[in-house]
């Protein structure tokens, strides 16, 4: 879940589904892969918005996304592919992630600390 803050004029529907689509497969430019597959499998959706009470032009955004989308295992892919280009994006005033879930069918994907668990 994304804390949200248009800019001015920029619906807050809008501004969720462009952070759905910039963390995931979205672009600006024309790249010529996107002709190998279909992007559809991969997009990252804005399922629900609410506003947040008690601050005006502010809302929580809820994005899920494919299992697809990020490589097994790997913890800087899936972070990298949410939050690594997203925080930038013109048609926000301000961006925050406030929550994370990951599903137990991805965190099985990671092997864990390779000598167990250490403590300091």
């Amino acid at each position: 879940a994304f804390r949200v803050s248009p800019q001015p004029g920029v619906p807050p529907e809008e501004a969720g589904a462009a952070v759905a689509a910039e963390s995931s497969t979205g672009t600006w430019t024309t790249v010529w892969t996107d002709g190998l597959t279909s992007l559809d499998r991969y997009k990252g959706r804005c399922y629900h918005i609410e506003p947040v009470p008690g601050d005006e032009n502010q809302y929580i955004a809820y994005v899920a996304y494919p299992l697809d989308l990020f490589e097994e295992g790997s913890v800087t892919n899936m972070f990298t592919s949410i939050v690594g280009n997203v925080f930038g994006f013109k048609a926000l005033r301000a961006l925050r992630l406030e929550d994370l879930r990951i599903p137990p069918a991805y965190v099985k994907t990671f092997q864990g600390p390779p000598h167990g668990i250490q403590v300091e």
